[in-house]
């Protein structure tokens, strides 16, 4: 009986990852629970007998039947204590579209918290606090709507302000997205350009997420750093040899 107890308690874990990805390989759920890639063959056999119809894509995968309704997740108190301070991160940032939005989202998974863990973590609200880097907080509200753009590879129009105050209209492929401690940063491939290019969010004057559709770019946010990298240090070697 002892030895079943974590066994079930994987096969929850494994449902979780399961519906966190599209797809999920039998390496990836090995490697989270430090079980052999065979042990997850017998997990997920284990789970297909108790109902849950798991699609397997041979060479691929495994992802949970689209429409299939699991009973709600119960989060740890540890996990509702990061949710709070997490919350509390985000208030901060300088994106207010993304602060937004993560608070509907956290409203909603503290709606099906016990009642008990929801007076703990109105408690732990009222004793965090987060000071902010500069007065001005907010300095964009277009995060969420880059990164559905991006993720349907849409083409964006917009009006853009460089850090010389030149201004030009553009059309732009989003790639990438990072953020430093005041801003955040779009990568997007620049048809005025025709290569890619940095944007600052708060330097966007105006945007228009248009319905044409790029094709997807054959190139990976490291690759892209590790270029960006590369010309940095042949510019650095051109000034030494000068």
């Amino acid at each position: 009986m002892s030895e079943s107890i974590p066994r079930l308690n994987r096969l929850s874990a494994i449902l979780v990852q399961l519906q966190s990805k599209r797809l999920v390989t039998a390496s990836e759920i090995a490697a989270k629970h430090n079980v052999s890639v065979r042990t997850v063959y017998r997990d997920i056999r284990a789970l297909e007998d108790s109902g849950v119809p798991i699609v397997t894509e041979e060479g691929k995968g495994y992802s949970i039947m689209e429409g299939y309704s699991l009973p709600p997740i119960m989060f740890s108190q540890e996990e509702a204590n990061a949710l709070i301070t997490v919350e509390q991160l985000i208030g901060q940032n300088s994106d207010s579209s993304l602060v937004q939005q993560y608070c509907s989202a956290v409203e909603k998974l503290k709606a099906v918290m016990r009642f008990s863990q929801k007076e703990k973590m109105e408690l732990l609200c009222d004793r965090i606090q987060v000071r902010p880097n500069s007065t001005e907080r907010n300095s964009s509200d277009l995060l969420v709507r880059l990164q559905s753009a991006m993720v349907n590879y849409q083409v964006v129009e917009i009006a853009y302000l460089s850090l010389d105050n030149k201004r030009t209209e553009r059309e732009i492929e989003p790639f990438a997205l990072y953020t430093t401690q005041e801003n955040w940063i779009l990568i997007a491939f620049c048809r005025l350009r025709s290569e890619f290019r940095a944007f600052r969010l708060d330097r966007i004057e105006r945007m228009h997420v248009s319905l044409k559709c790029f094709e997807p770019h054959d190139l990976t946010l490291q690759e892209y750093i590790e270029s960006c990298r590369q010309k940095y240090r042949n510019s650095v070697e051109e000034v030494k040899n000068a």
